[in-house]
């Protein structure tokens, strides 16, 4: 069992920056993936960035490769997600989540991960 819960959301104007915490707990040496994802009202949940434990590869989604920069702690267990230039269509609830196995398709398919923290909110607005 892994439990994870996000920090750092909130409201910014138009060009801001937020800096995610996602602080994992639990059996937390077996994941093969940790990615973030958001959900903005009314569409699907997409994969933001992800972290490959693996090989300590990390990828991006088109839409925030740039922009964004996803890094790690060992301890305590904390990944974070630095958001920079953020404009309205970054605005959703943003989770951390965790794959315990080898991805059986694209990475940033939420069917794919067994953990998920909370989410915490980002709002920005201009």
């Amino acid at each position: 069992q892994v439990y994870l819960v996000e920090f750092g959301g909130g409201s910014v104007l138009t060009g801001g920056s937020l800096r995610l915490s996602c602080k994992a707990s639990g059996n937390t040496f077996v994941s093969y993936s940790i990615a973030w994802f958001r959900q903005a009202p009314g569409k699907e949940r997409e994969g933001v960035a992800v972290f490959f434990t693996g090989d300590g590869r990390t990828t991006y989604a088109d839409s925030v490769r740039g922009r964004f920069a996803m890094s790690q702690d060992n301890a305590p267990n904390t990944v974070y997600l630095q958001m920079n230039g953020l404009t309205s269509a970054d605005s959703g609830m943003y989770y951390c989540a965790v794959a315990l196995g080898r991805v059986g398709g694209p990475w940033y398919r939420p069917v794919y991960y067994n953990y998920w923290g909370q989410g915490t909110q980002v709002t920005v607005s201009s």
